[in-house]
């Protein structure tokens, strides 16, 4: 064999234990197949409801938008848009609990009280947002129900409130008050003014809304000692 044939066979020759193959992808679990294509849905709903609402969309457009099946829509939710519009519900107040509590646990706020009213403004900015009002103040307490609603909106945002509530007390802020009770009724008052501010034409509503939460949050304060030689 000449130079010439030997460079050809140890160029060309693919045969051996060490030759490339292509690289296949991994398969896909079922569970994770599951997974996607619930997020796809939960995706779609999201889209479509913030755009149009509830009422407007039809369960055959969201699956088609999805990329699925009918099919696939009633075996993950198997009351159809009803369960769907629950589980977009329920990401979208994960999703907006955490951005507060972003803003509440910013480490450059040393006072927990402020952090509280910094939670606040947060709070109505979410409550502002468009595709937020339609789905989670509108639509969702109307077809869910306001229990399921109340519970969803509770199991998110409690136990920020409570958290906020406890740093404020140890760092002697606000007044040594049952946590758990003053949690829920800061957030009947929380819900109360997203209702309020979704429902109000006037352009002045977020302002006096704000006012009033803040004042209530005040009212728990500590008093602030007066001048040396008051009563």
């Amino acid at each position: 064999m000449n130079d010439g044939q030997d460079q050809h066979h140890h160029g060309t020759d693919q045969s051996g234990p060490h030759a490339s193959r292509p690289t296949e992808a991994p398969r896909r679990t079922q569970a994770e197949r599951a997974t996607e294509t619930r997020r796809a849905l939960v995706a779609a709903g999201h889209d479509l409801f913030a755009a149009r609402g509830y009422d407007d969309v039809g369960a055959e457009e969201i699956v088609r938008t999805a990329g699925l099946t009918r099919g696939a829509l009633y075996h993950h939710f198997p009351s159809g848009k009803r369960g769907l519009l629950e589980a977009v519900y329920e990401r979208l107040e994960a999703e907006s609990t955490e951005r507060v509590a972003r803003v509440v646990l910013d480490s450059e706020m040393h006072s927990p009280l402020t952090a509280m009213k910094a939670g606040v403004a947060a709070f109505l900015d979410e409550c502002a947002e468009p595709g937020f009002q339609r789905i989670a103040l509108h639509d969702a307490p109307a077809v869910l129900g306001w229990d399921r609603w109340r519970e969803i909106s509770a199991s998110n945002g409690l136990g920020l409130i409570e958290a906020s509530l406890i740093a404020a007390i140890e760092a002697g802020e606000i007044r040594p008050l049952p946590v758990r009770p003053t949690a829920h009724l800061l957030l009947g008052a929380l819900d109360e003014a997203a209702m309020l501010l979704v429902r109000s034409p006037d352009p002045a509503a977020r302002a006096e809304i704000t006012s009033v939460l803040l004042a209530l949050i005040d009212s728990f304060a500590t008093p602030v000692p007066g001048p040396a030689g008051d009563p």
